[in-house]
């Protein structure tokens, strides 16, 4: 067993259990519920972690890295009215125009 991601909220871990579970890769959370141990242990002891079999490690961390990666995505303009947003938005801030793909 391995952890390929770790962080202070569940809710991030859960994301990229997910990830993995969609890829075929079974995997688990080791510290779901430790909270209640951070007055006595240090907190980063208590983070969830996702772990896999060390036979999946490799593969599930490449999917972990990618999925973590910046990308370069490209600025879209507003067929309505004109305005430049950046690519990870759906929606214009200026019009409230949903994107088209």
């Amino acid at each position: 067993m391995k952890t390929v991601y770790s962080a202070s909220n569940i809710s991030l871990v859960s994301v990229f259990q997910n990830i993995l579970e969609r890829c075929g890769i079974r995997c688990w959370v080791k510290n779901e519920f430790s909270s209640a141990g951070i007055d006595e242990i240090p907190p980063i002891e208590c983070w969830p972690q996702l772990c896999v079999d060390d036979d999946d490690y490799k593969e599930a961390k490449r999917i972990v890295d990618e999925a973590l990666a910046e990308k370069d995505l490209p600025v879209w303009k507003c067929p309505f009215c004109g305005e430049v947003i950046d690519a990870q938005f759906s929606e214009c801030w200026r019009c409230g125009k949903i994107r088209f793909l």
